[in-house]
């Protein structure tokens, strides 16, 4: 079974452009999220997935720095490179992972993908969002390849087109869904944002960083929420945008 990950980039983010070429110990955020998806067990291949607009020559010439597989595709139409992707690598299953995500964690990305795969084939689509429980900035999708072209086919509206996988969550009845909860039973997901929307979550992304990797780069969610048990005042740096959740404005319109 080929898997393959597909982390969607691009430069143009309206609330902060360029935010995927942003360094932290000389680093891309781009290369320090790419470099963890990597560590997951269940990959077997793995594409940055841009647009064809010129602005984003800049993310292939820097995947190709990186060594790593570029395509290029529709701008707004997300759910159409992923598909275009997904054929053309001969994919069984895709994992949708975005890249503003970049202290993404791989046990979370193995989390869903094993119940995906030791479930195999009695799920369309598994996630970690619908609700979600983890941190904001762990999010993980896949689905199979099959559930992906049904939607590239029969989704017709800009919101289910420009986010991919929202046309899955409106037809429940139609796709066999699971969902993958923190099994801690506790919900941070509008608490602690590890995402990257704006330059205050830039700054505390940074400052994990700087103090995590020096041991360890691939350190984990545990090793986070530990850090800032020992340093709450780091969550001050982004604490305004707490709540501002991807999954929350994409399901409202779902409804």
């Amino acid at each position: 079974m080929i898997i393959l990950a597909v982390m969607q980039a691009r430069c143009g983010s309206t609330r902060f452009p360029l935010k995927v070429l942003k360094e932290i110990s000389n680093r891309t955020l781009l290369e320090i999220e790419a470099r963890r998806i990597l560590k997951s067990k269940y990959l077997t291949d793995f594409v940055i997935a841009t647009t064809t607009n010129p602005n984003d020559d800049l993310i292939e010439n820097l995947s190709a720095e990186l060594s790593l597989k570029c395509f290029r595709g529709d701008e707004n139409d997300l759910l159409d490179r992923h598909y275009q992707v997904a054929k053309l690598m001969h994919a069984d299953a895709v994992i949708k992972i975005p890249s503003d995500c970049p202290l993404i964690d791989p046990e979370i990305i193995d989390k869903v993908v094993g119940f995906y795969m030791n479930n195999h084939p009695n799920y369309d689509y598994v996630s970690n969002l619908h609700p979600p429980t983890h941190p904001d900035g762990n999010d993980v999708e896949i689905m199979s390849f099959q559930a992906l072209e049904r939607m590239w086919i029969e989704a017709k509206s800009p919101h289910q087109r420009e986010h991919t996988t929202p046309y899955i969550l409106e037809n429940s009845n139609i796709f066999r869904i699971a969902n993958i909860e923190w099994e801690n039973g506790l919900d941070y997901s509008k608490e602690i944002r590890l995402t990257v929307d704006y330059p205050e979550d830039f700054d505390f992304i940074k400052a994990i960083y700087e103090e995590l990797s020096i041991q360890n780069e691939y350190f984990n969610l545990n090793d986070i929420l530990e850090l800032l048990n020992r340093k709450p005042e780091l969550k001050e740096f982004n604490k305004i945008h707490n709540g501002k959740f991807w999954y929350n404005s994409i399901y409202s319109q779902t409804k």
